[in-house]
């Protein structure tokens, strides 16, 4: 490339600062949205603030977490669907902080892209904003990085992170005991989970993005494929707070149930679960169909229908089903723990419905 008879310039060179800061500017009152006390929710300084006492914590241990949404991203860039995977985003970071018994209080974003389309980064932010609403937290901040070079065209990725707080005393997991009842809370689809499989999977399957989706009448298979990952946060804050026997939870990610339930037992315990109970989207069992997956393989890749397993006393668990049920989460009754001397951590008896 011969030298511009002006001299390089960054916008030459692929980055429009100008286009940055006019994104910042229409973001102010989508961020503005997610005050909440502790934080005032403005964007444009060089650091976002917190006040714990504001928000009502006298001695509180901090729970962070950060994530991203995956190869998800790819579906979105294709389909052109920005509007969700934002929610994504949140609740996979404040899903993770839950589990620890701690409420989520504020989050930040890192949007990385090859060619900065304002446009599109508002409807990021847009979906950022609801989830963050959803969970009760403030967006206090976060960054735009135009990279050319790195990211072709207009290929973007995302990352989250996301700060709680919990009274100290209060944290989760507690322990456990055989006989404990092992629940579930359904999930909405595939979250934020394994999208390197399932875009495998429709690759070969032949189907476009905007081909209906052969698992959700009425709705595109992107459209479908996009569904975004439920948040847990509100239900499970509730009953927390009332005292509810809670002796563990554990997020279902990339892992499945083998992997992330092990996380939060000791290591005398074992998980039982039932598979038949396990209410299997229709979605998985697409994906299991389509690509021949196997039921140890979409066990280990998909939560398969549950975004959440709750370990519970079991002398707390009826009272338990009612109020999870009153806050809006319907849980599914899926085993007990057990004492382990050997074998693995969890067993799994019955089949799930494929």
């Amino acid at each position: 490339m011969s030298k511009p008879p002006t001299g390089f310039t960054y916008a030459e060179a692929g980055v429009d600062i100008d286009a940055g800061n006019a994104m910042v500017e229409a973001l102010k009152p989508l961020v503005r949205a997610t005050r909440r006390p502790g934080a005032d929710a403005e964007i444009g300084g060089f650091g976002g603030l917190f006040d714990l006492k504001a928000a009502g914590f006298r001695d509180p241990i901090l729970v962070a977490a950060n994530d991203g949404v995956g190869t998800k991203v790819k579906i979105a860039i294709e389909t052109r669907r920005f509007e969700t995977i934002g929610i994504d985003l949140v609740a996979m970071c404040v899903n993770d902080i839950v589990v620890q018994g701690a409420e989520p209080l504020f989050f930040l974003d890192y949007f990385a892209t090859g060619r900065l389309q304002p446009e599109t980064g508002v409807a990021l932010v847009r979906g950022i904003t609801a989830g963050c609403q959803e969970a009760g937290c403030a967006l206090i901040g976060g960054e735009t990085a135009e990279m050319p070079g790195l990211y072709a065209g207009e290929d973007f990725d995302l990352a989250g992170f996301a700060v709680g707080a919990a009274e100290r005393g209060t944290l989760l997991p507690r322990g456990g005991a055989a006989g404990d009842i092992l629940f579930g809370l359904p999930s909405s689809g595939a979250h934020s989970n394994g999208f390197s499989l399932v875009r495998r999977i429709v690759g070969a399957s032949g189907l476009a993005w905007a081909d209906p989706a052969p698992f959700a009448p009425g709705r595109s298979l992107g459209e479908a494929l996009l569904e975004p990952t439920r948040l847990y946060v509100r239900p499970l804050l509730s009953v927390l707070r009332e005292g509810s026997g809670i002796r563990a939870l554990a997020h279902i990610t990339g892992g499945g149930f083998p992997d992330n339930i092990p996380r939060v037992l000791s290591e005398n315990l074992a998980a039982e679960i039932l598979l038949d109970a396990v209410p299997v989207l229709p979605v998985f069992r697409w994906l299991a169909e389509a690509g021949r997956v196997s039921e140890s393989e979409m066990l280990r890749t998909f939560n398969c229908g549950i975004g959440m397993v709750v370990v519970v006393d079991q002398t707390e668990a009826d009272a338990l089903e009612t109020r999870l049920a009153a806050a809006g989460v319907v849980p599914v009754r899926l085993g007990r723990l057990v004492e382990r001397s050997s074998g693995p951590p969890v067993r799994f008896s019955g089949r799930l419905a494929l």
